[in-house]
């Protein structure tokens, strides 16, 4: 009766939070996963009425949590009125199973909860390819449970056991199969993608790709550059599908700004494999801004996530611009000095009221005029095997095979030019 009238209350369903403490984890770190684990369900649908935090050395292998504990959440869940419990960490199969049958509750993981989420925002065909390949990865080893009843029955069923175990192998089968098709589908987008960047090469549009934590305003800031209008929301993953738009900066230079999926702590790694295609942008660009929230307390923890990410991804060397956003949020005028003194160049801006987008054009126009230079290249053709590595670290817009040797114009990144520096050419010269 308690459940329907909370129900009734606030349209949503409950759910009870669930957090580990382990020995090389402190209490806060906890307590802000569980913050932003309760963002997470807030996004899904879900009403937090009660979080627990479990304390021990190990997870336990049956529960997760052990028999005392487990039977502590249930009760909690029963007066809070919460059909579902949601636990930070990633449950193994037989985990989620046993608590759910202890409780007569649905149980989800971080995993599962943010790959819902996914399914559920995404809205062009790549992404929903994207999201299916990753939660059938995320499902596969999980079938086995899912005809248990089959193979737990005993005396007048006979038979049930093969039954069961068919079935499993050929549930598997078809998610296999359907995995290898949404590969080759998102290789197809992949190779479209590929097209797309050589054709923007050889107009020499710059990329210039915006990567952050989830919720940092990084679509809010694309709006205000570009006028996109990207849909805002302040939820973790508003949007989901990466968007590509137009501006001229201050010199009247033309360039591309594109936006990422935003990263966030314990990211499932199906979804970043699955994603691989998007988050690739980031590596291609000319340059990232890494857009950080000025006004949350775990900035510090959060870039690190973004950087590891970016790292993973093969973007960690990229020339990258911080962006503080949401200084508006900032009460204290001198903690966003503090900020950019730590994070050296930083620029500080606010996408909501405008204020330092200017300055951030400029400086973005500063960057990418001094980052890239012309070079006419003269290169023997026993070295010729450096040019598949001029195309991947630059811009080739000539190439002309000689007797000996190969004449190559090119656009390169300052910082390569002394990579090739035997084979330059004197200005004017060819």
């Amino acid at each position: 009766m308690k459940e329907l009238i909370e129900l009734e209350k606030t349209g949503l369903p409950g759910a009870v939070l669930v957090g580990m403490e382990l020995p090389r984890s402190s209490r806060w770190e906890v307590e802000d996963c569980l913050d932003e684990l309760g963002q997470l369900a807030l996004t899904a649908g879900y009403e937090v009425r009660a979080r627990v935090v479990a304390r021990r050395g190990a997870p336990h292998p049956a529960t997760y949590v052990g028999k005392g504990k487990a039977a502590e959440i249930g009760k909690e869940a029963a007066e809070a009125g919460a059909r579902t419990v949601i636990f930070d960490d990633d449950l193994s199969p037989s985990q989620a199973r046993n608590l759910q049958e202890l409780w007569g509750r649905r149980v989800l993981d971080r995993t599962e909860l943010i790959l819902d989420i996914f399914a559920e925002r995404a809205r062009t065909s790549e992404a929903r390819l994207q999201v299916e390949m990753a939660r059938l990865k995320f499902l596969l080893p999980r079938l086995s449970g899912a005809w248990g009843h089959l193979n737990r029955q005993k005396g007048g069923a006979l038979g049930t056991r093969d039954a069961g175990e068919k079935q499993i192998e050929l549930d598997r089968r078809r998610a296999r199969e359907r995995i290898h098709r949404l590969q080759d589908e998102l290789k197809g987008v992949r190779e479209q993608r590929l097209v797309q960047q050589n054709r923007r090469q050889r107009r020499q549009v710059s990329v210039v790709a915006l990567a952050g934590y989830t919720n940092t305003g990084k679509s809010t800031l694309l709006n205000a550059l570009t006028r996109a209008g990207v849909f805002v929301e302040d939820k973790l993953f508003a949007t989901l599908d990466p968007t590509t738009r137009a501006v001229e900066l201050p010199s009247g230079r033309n360039i591309l700004f594109s936006d990422t999926v935003g990263f966030i702590r314990k990211l499932p790694p199906h979804l970043i494999e699955a994603f691989r295609a998007t988050l690739e942008e980031a590596s291609r660009a000319d340059l990232l801004i890494e857009v950080l929230d000025a006004s949350h307390k775990m900035i510090r923890e959060r870039k690190a996530v973004v950087d590891g990410i970016l790292a993973d991804l093969g973007a960690g060397e990229k020339p990258r611009l911080t962006v503080l956003n949401k200084t508006d949020l900032v009460r204290d005028p001198f903690l966003v000095e503090e900020l950019k003194r730590q994070f050296a160049g930083a620029e500080a801006v606010s996408a909501l009221t405008g204020d330092g987008l200017e300055g951030l054009l400029r400086k973005i126009d500063e960057i990418l005029a001094a980052a890239r230079r012309v070079c006419r290249l003269l290169i023997p053709q026993d070295a010729a095997g450096i040019i598949p590595l001029l195309h991947r670290r630059g811009t080739v817009l000539k190439s002309d095979y000689r007797d000996r040797d190969v004449y190559v114009e090119a656009i390169l990144p300052e910082r390569w030019l002394s990579w090739v520096e035997n084979y330059r050419l004197p200005s004017g010269s060819e």
